[in-house]
C-alpha cells in the first residue's frame, strides 16, 4: 500500500483570521497567509525574496480549533488542496484561487509552545505493553 500523502503549505497569517457562518451554521474560518520564497546563489547561499500572498480556509470543527488557536504573525503548517473558483469583475472574469486546509499546525521550527495530550496515562504508567523478548 502506498504512502497517503496531501499537497501543503507554509507559511505566517498575515492578517486577523476571520471566521464566518454558512446559511446553514457550517464555520470558516479565512485568513491571508503569506509565504517566504529564497533564491540559491552560484556561491551556494540564499537571498530572501518577496513573500507572496494567498487566501487559506478551513472548514468546520477545524476553522473553530484554528479560530482560537492562531493569530496574526503565528507560522503554520498545513495539509489540503488547492481551490480554484471564477470571479466576475468589469465584464471580466478572473480566476482566483485559495488554499483549503483540512489540516494545520504551528511551525515546530518557528514556534515555541507547550503539548498538552489529552488520554495521559497515571504517573508511572505505561500506554504500551513492550514487545516480547525475542530468542530467550
Amino acid at each position: 500500500m502506498s504512502i497517503p500523502t496531501q499537497m501543503s503549505l507554509a507559511g505566517f497569517i498575515a492578517t486577523a483570521p476571520a471566521l464566518h457562518f454558512s446559511k446553514t451554521g457550517n464555520p470558516r474560518f479565512h485568513a491571508r497567509v503569506g509565504c517566504e520564497h529564497y533564491r540559491k546563489e552560484v556561491d551556494g547561499t540564499f537571498t530572501k525574496l518577496d513573500p507572496t500572498f494567498h487566501d487559506l480556509v478551513i472548514f468546520n470543527d477545524t476553522a473553530l480549533s484554528a479560530y482560537e488557536r492562531f493569530r496574526k504573525g503565528d507560522s503554520f503548517l498545513a495539509s489540503g488542496y488547492v481551490h480554484e473558483y471564477e470571479v466576475e469583475s468589469d465584464d471580466t472574469t478572473l480566476i482566483r484561487d485559495e488554499f483549503v486546509a483540512r489540516r494545520i499546525g504551528h511551525d515546530t521550527q518557528r514556534t515555541r509552545y507547550e503539548v498538552r495530550r489529552r488520554d495521559v496515562a497515571p504517573t508511572g504508567a505505561t500506554l504500551a505493553t513492550p514487545p516480547p523478548a525475542v530468542g530467550v
